[in-house]
């Protein structure tokens, strides 16, 4: 029989996190367990005992295992899918690949990662592609308000929507295959950015009917930073090359991907300890506790603070809630809350969202209910004190 797993703070020194701080924001960067630094240390080593015979040699099949076991996980081929280095790496890659023409429109939501933005703004600056935004409510009332979103602004110049899976600022889960199949309809190409999906959502990628679907590794899936994965269809591979084209330009989608110059592979080679990890931990069961926890302290949360919640069937492992702060906020006011928040060493991110302030909290194995009690104290003070300025 095994051994009942204590989420919570039995299992915190499982990471490097400092011990005297409440840490509710896995989501940004992930943290990555010493269990799995060590494989990349060990990873590391025997590249440099004999990098020539390990990079020329072995690399190839090594990443092509990796690989076929991270695309098994998230409901795809091994064949279908490459490491790149971040989610934003994976967007700008799909970018840079498609012919643009004057007069293309390029959709994405008002949640869209500001990364993803401003990508998606060089496109529109250097090719003359207009923008289109599906204006999706926050909170909405359900999945069918965030497909209408899209739904208004997909049209005949429509050529590429980029489909959040997970809005980093919201933290609420689209529906995703829905979306992807009104933009089929429409004619429309689907990038679906799925940053924060592995490790918090079961993920079947392929049946997403997306042509391109990004990943990242290094947050809810226990990676180190630099782990992400770009899935591609069949359609979507044709003239999608890497932004560093290198020695197997034009050998194929998964050999140009995999060798695109030196660079330091031992983040995508963790991915076997990362599942390892993971699966320890309970897989699919840390997943639905997770979800669990974060969706409970945000209906605590806003209960304390008179906030709005948004669906429980839109959240995944991360919760976001938008503060009654009486006067129009921007960015710079999300960083002063931050760090006000930071200096009572409570790390949580604030967004700025159409002139309100979000603040979202994440629920990771190590975090447990007595993690959020500073927080919710501290907020009302920090709100008062800000609106008296």
């Amino acid at each position: 029989m095994k051994t009942a797993i204590r989420y919570g703070k039995p299992l915190r020194s499982l990471w490097l996190l400092e011990k005297d701080m409440d840490f509710l924001n896995h989501g940004s960067f992930g943290a990555t367990p010493k269990r799995v630094l060590a494989a990349q240390a060990g990873w590391r080593r025997r590249m440099e005992r004999q990098p020539v015979e390990f990079l020329a040699g072995r690399l190839g099949g090594l990443l092509r295992a990796a690989a076929a076991r991270l695309a098994a996980f998230v409901g795809a081929r091994g064949e279908d899918l490459a490491f790149v280095e971040n989610a934003t790496a994976g967007v700008n890659t799909v970018l840079r690949s498609i012919p643009w023409r004057r007069g293309d429109e390029l959709v994405l939501s008002s949640h869209a990662y500001p990364a993803v933005r401003n990508a998606a703004r060089r496109v529109a600056a250097s090719a003359g592609v207009v923008l289109r935004e599906a204006r999706v409510p926050f909170p909405p009332r359900g999945p069918g308000e965030i497909a209408r979103a899209y739904a208004r602004v997909l049209g005949p110049g429509t050529r590429l929507a980029i489909v959040d899976h997970v809005s980093s600022p919201t933290a609420l889960v689209f529906p995703a295959r829905e979306i992807a199949a009104l933009c089929r309809k429409a004619g429309a190409l689907a990038l679906v950015d799925g940053a924060h999906a592995p490790g918090m959502l079961e993920l079947d990628v392929a049946a997403i009917g997306a042509h391109w679907y990004v990943g990242n590794c290094h947050k809810w899936l226990f990676a180190p930073k630099g782990c992400a994965f770009l899935w591609a269809s069949e359609e979507g591979k044709e003239g999608l090359h890497p932004l560093a084209v290198s020695n197997r330009y034009g050998e194929g989608f998964t050999a140009e991907f995999d060798w695109c110059g030196t660079r330091d592979p031992s983040p995508w080679l963790c991915v076997h300890a990362a599942l390892d990890f993971f699966e320890a931990l309970g897989g699919r069961r840390l997943m639905r506790r997770n979800r669990e926890l974060a969706c409970r302290m945000g209906e605590r949360l806003c209960r304390a603070w008179g906030a709005p919640l948004p669906p429980r069937g839109l959240c995944g492992s991360m919760l976001s809630i938008r503060l009654p702060h009486p006067q129009a906020a921007d960015q710079a006011a999300a960083e002063r809350m931050h760090d006000r928040l930071w200096r009572r060493r409570i790390e949580a991110p604030l967004f700025c969202l159409d002139g309100r302030l979000l603040l979202r909290i994440s629920a990771q194995a190590y975090n447990e209910e007595s993690d959020y009690g500073a927080l919710e104290a501290a907020v009302p003070a920090l709100l008062s004190a800000q609106t008296e300025r």
